[in-house]
C-alpha cells in the first residue's frame, strides 16, 4: 500500500462525502453557496489526488497493479457521483433547459466509460494483450470534466453577474463533444479487436 494507492483509496473515500455536501444544502440565507463552496472543495481536492497518485508513481515507478484497477474505478466514481449530483439536487435544477443539458451530458459521460471500460477488458482478454494508454483526447476529456465540475458548482457563486450560466453552458458542451471524440479515438484505435466473427 504505497502513497500513490493510499491517494486513490482517499479519493474514493471523499466520494460519498462530496455526494452528501452536493445533495445537503446549508440552512440559512447563504446555505446554498457554502453548500456549493464546500462541495466544490471536495471534488477539486480529489481531483488533484488524482494528478498526484499516477505523476508519483510513474516518477518512483510505485506502479502496481492495484493501482491499475482501483485509480481509473476511483475516477469513475468521483465523476459518476457529480452527475448524479447535478441531476439530483434542487441546487441544479431550478433552470429546466439547463438541468437536460446535464442529464444528456451525463448519460453521454456514463456511456462513454462504460464503453471504453468494456473495450479495455475485451482488448487485455485478447491473444496479444496490450495496455490501452491514455491518449491526448482522454486526458483533455478528464480535464474538461474536472473544469466542468468546478464551473457548474461555482458559477453562480463567484460570476452571479453573468447572466443565463453562460459558463456552465459553454463548459458543458466542451466536456461532452470531447468526451465524445475521446471514446470515438479509443474505439478507432482498437476497432480490429472487436471482430464480430470471433
Amino acid at each position: 500500500m504505497n502513497l500513490p494507492n493510499k491517494l486513490t483509496i482517499v479519493r474514493i473515500l471523499m466520494v460519498p462525502l462530496f455526494l452528501f455536501f452536493g445533495l445537503f444544502r446549508f440552512p440559512g440565507e447563504y446555505g446554498e453557496v457554502i453548500s456549493r463552496i464546500v462541495a466544490a472543495l471536495i471534488f477539486a481536492a480529489a481531483a488533484i489526488t488524482d494528478f498526484a497518485d499516477g505523476k508519483i508513481a510513474r516518477k518512483y515507478h510505485l506502479i502496481t497493479d492495484f493501482g491499475k484497477f482501483m485509480d481509473p474505478l476511483a475516477d469513475k466514481f468521483l465523476v459518476f457521483s457529480a452527475i448524479l449530483v447535478f441531476v439530483s439536487s434542487p441546487m441544479y435544477t431550478g433552470n429546466a433547459a439547463l438541468h437536460i443539458a446535464l442529464v444528456i451530458s451525463g448519460a453521454i459521460v456514463i456511456f462513454r466509460e462504460l464503453a471504453i471500460t468494456s473495450l479495455r477488458l475485451v482488448v487485455m482478454g485478447s491473444p496479444k494483450p496490450v495496455v490501452i494508454a491514455a491518449s491526448w483526447y482522454g486526458k483533455a476529456k478528464t480535464f474538461s470534466q474536472c473544469i466542468w465540475a468546478m464551473v457548474v458548482m461555482l458559477e453562480p457563486v463567484l460570476f452571479p453577474f453573468i447572466p443565463g450560466s453562460i459558463l456552465t453552458w459553454i463548459s458543458t458542451v466542451v466536456m461532452a463533444l470531447l468526451t465524445i471524440i475521446s471514446g470515438y479515438d479509443y474505439i478507432k484505435s482498437y476497432w480490429s479487436y472487436l471482430d464480430p466473427t470471433k
